[in-house]
């Protein structure tokens, strides 16, 4: 994947390269796939983003000094991450039901073959639905979709295919560069109506040719009048956890690939690294050069860890072991119960705790919570 080069270098070049658009370009220009990345108002960032080789705080600090009220409608799709992790933060039970959902769904294609056969069909772009197709042998071309062609490919999939939302969830996490647990899962639900319940997004033929530019009209193909999928569960909200504060002796850092710009402290004792990236081959890929990329910049000896060398590794250490917060997903998973110091970022530390309801209450803060997060972070 040379679209992606993966390190932070890149990143900041793709940023530089994109801050002239931040504006009205992308507010006018952000819903239209044109089908070519060269032409695309939408910044690529998100592979970038997903494991911080950069971070929000950089990002949205370029746009309100180069554009400043222009750039809104990009602020926000920024703030929309944070948004979506700190939700899930505060609703854990919704990624664990999402992989009890997506198990079921795995059994179900072993013993229905008619759902199999649908299944497969959509996965390798043979449904017959115009653009569909083109988008699911893209997804796995490129490893990256449009925004907007997102959301379609996601209600088609569900409203007019009939396929598990879980099985598509999945399928956008083991190809996507910036496949994330909480903007992955909670988009699918939020195009399903499960997100904000009763509201759900519906694929039409007319929007798809307009903001393809008539690339795609799959007229009569699609399901244009389906019900939301409803749930049984209720997802109570929990408490968000604290952060904890940096140690005041020195400490020994465990860093992931959830956050690849952590800033390891002067005085760090041993310092290792590990990631529970899966995925297509492109995925894991990407993951693991970025993870190197942390790694020379680091400017000293690090550690690198499988999986399973993590506990024994905490474990080994004298002293305090402290690892960038990992949000919700498999490497939170991974950490679990091993007594380390979590140290979260101010831009979650800020946002998250109004990530309660709807996006609406963290966009209504913003104006008062970015100018201490992005300043001198760019």
């Amino acid at each position: 994947m040379t679209v992606f080069p993966p390190t932070r270098q890149a990143g900041l070049a793709r940023l530089e390269a994109f801050t002239p658009h931040m504006g009205l370009a992308y507010a006018n220009g952000r819903n239209t796939d044109p089908g070519d990345f060269e032409r695309n108002a939408v910044s690529m960032l998100s592979p970038y983003l997903r494991r911080r080789l950069i971070t929000e705080a950089e990002v949205v600090g370029v746009a309100m000094t180069t554009h400043r009220g222009a750039a809104e409608k990009f602020i926000h799709e920024v703030a929309w991450r944070g948004y979506f992790k700190g939700w899930l933060e505060q609703h854990p039970s919704v990624w664990t039901d999402y992989l009890d959902q997506h198990r079921h769904a795995e059994n179900r294609l072993a013993t229905e073959s008619g759902l199999r056969r649908v299944y497969h069909d959509a996965c390798e772009g043979r449904t017959g639905i115009d653009g569909f197709d083109a988008w699911a042998q893209s997804l796995v071309a490129d490893n990256w979709l449009h925004n907007h062609t997102r959301m379609w490919f996601a209600s088609i999939w569900i409203f007019t295919l009939r396929l598990p939302w879980a099985l598509g969830a999945a399928f956008f996490m083991r190809h996507l560069l910036d496949g994330d647990p909480a903007s992955n899962t909670l988009s699918w639900r939020w195009v399903a109506g499960l997100h904000t319940r009763g509201k759900h997004y519906v694929a039409r033929a007319d929007n798809i040719a307009r903001y393809t530019e008539g690339r795609f009209d799959p007229r009569g193909q699609l399901d244009e009048a389906p019900d939301c999928l409803t749930e049984q569960t209720e997802h109570t909200r929990v408490r968000l956890a604290p952060a904890d504060p940096l140690p005041g002796v020195p400490a020994s850092v465990l860093l992931h690939d959830e956050d690849l710009c952590f800033a390891i402290p002067p005085a760090a004792g041993e310092v290792a690294i590990f990631t529970t990236a899966d995925g297509a081959d492109p995925v894991r890929a990407f993951t693991a050069a970025a993870t190197q990329d942390m790694v020379a910049r680091a400017g000293r000896d690090v550690t690198f860890l499988a999986p399973d060398e993590v506990a024994g590794w905490v474990q080994a250490q004298k002293g305090p072991v402290v690892t960038p917060w990992a949000p919700v997903g498999p490497t939170a998973s991974a950490l679990s119960g091993l007594g380390l110091l979590r140290v979260r970022r101010p831009w979650d530390e800020a946002i998250w705790p109004h990530a309660t309801k709807g996006f609406f209450q963290v966009r209504q803060r913003l104006p008062d919570l970015l100018p201490a997060l992005v300043e001198g972070s760019a």
